[in-house]
């Protein structure tokens, strides 16, 4: 049976022109990427395990950086594959209607799943790249994850033998400038901002549904618990996303189909 908010959500979706979505990690976790933060999260039932997440221990700690790159051999991102909550915001795309998906993961399940690349705006990095922290090179994560399995317990930068890192961003680190700037376009840009598997407890991803709100977008939040912006959303929806998405995606737009006020977020400066 369909709920009353999931019937309330798939009026909003059908008369939406401009839509951005934001996902967090219940988005990714069919597809066998375990949340980190949550309360059943790999942290919370490993302490030791997030210590390479935060910036300063990363630095400091030898050990914490070569336990990071021992735990990254066999992370479940290189096997995993695009679920039915991502393969449901790639056909919400098709429609014209999706302007921008502003993820918190790190996964590349988007871009995997097809969505635009140009699209997707990865607010906390990549796991799919290595930056120095001393010089700022970047390179592809697999030619570092060879070097580890090649017996180094730590790579350092080809480039000038600095620390290296995954070019994700860690507790202590602050967010790509440009990147949150387009984040934050894409939440005044909308008239729809759909927020799906992501408990909103992180700043500033967070604060984009307030921004969003404030702007006069009407909000639809997709999550299995309450978060704290569910007073600012239009409806609430406490379903698993895999089985929400697909159904809000396969709605046809009303009111005279898509429209586009600024253009491919790519190409905005």
């Amino acid at each position: 049976m369909v709920s009353d908010a999931c019937t309330a959500a798939r009026a909003l979706v059908a008369s939406a022109h401009r839509i951005t979505v934001l996902t967090g990690a219940g988005v990714s976790t069919d597809s066998g990427i375990p949340d980190y933060r949550g309360p059943g999260g790999v942290w919370a039932r490993d302490a030791d395990a997030g210590r390479g997440a935060t910036l300063s221990t990363y630095l400091a700690d030898a050990e914490a950086r070569r336990r990071t790159w021992r735990s990254r051999l066999d992370h479940p991102v290189w096997t995993a594959k695009p679920n039915a909550a991502h393969r449901a915001l790639v056909e919400l795309e098709r429609s014209g209607r999706l302007r921008t998906v502003v993820t918190q993961n790190i996964d590349g399940l988007h871009q995997k799943a097809g969505s635009d690349p140009h699209r997707v705006v990865e607010l906390h990095g990549t796991l799919h790249a290595t930056v120095c922290l001393g010089c700022g090179a970047t390179g592809p994560m697999r030619a570092a994850l060879q070097r580890v399995a090649d017996g180094e317990e730590e790579p350092d930068c080809p480039r000038c033998g600095g620390i290296l890192k995954s070019a994700t961003v860690s507790f202590g680190q602050e967010l790509d400038g440009e990147v949150l700037r387009r984040a934050r376009l894409a939440a005044l840009d909308c008239d729809l901002l759909l927020v799906a598997g992501t408990s909103l407890s992180v700043q500033p991803a967070a604060g984009l549904v307030a921004l969003a709100a404030k702007a006069g977008a009407q909000v639809v939040i997709c999550n299995n618990e309450p978060t704290p912006y569910d007073s600012l959303a239009a409806v609430v929806v406490h379903e698993p996303v895999g089985e929400v998405l697909p159904d809000l995606s396969a709605v046809p737009p009303s009111g005279g189909g898509a429209f586009s006020s600024w253009g491919d977020p790519s190409t905005w400066s």
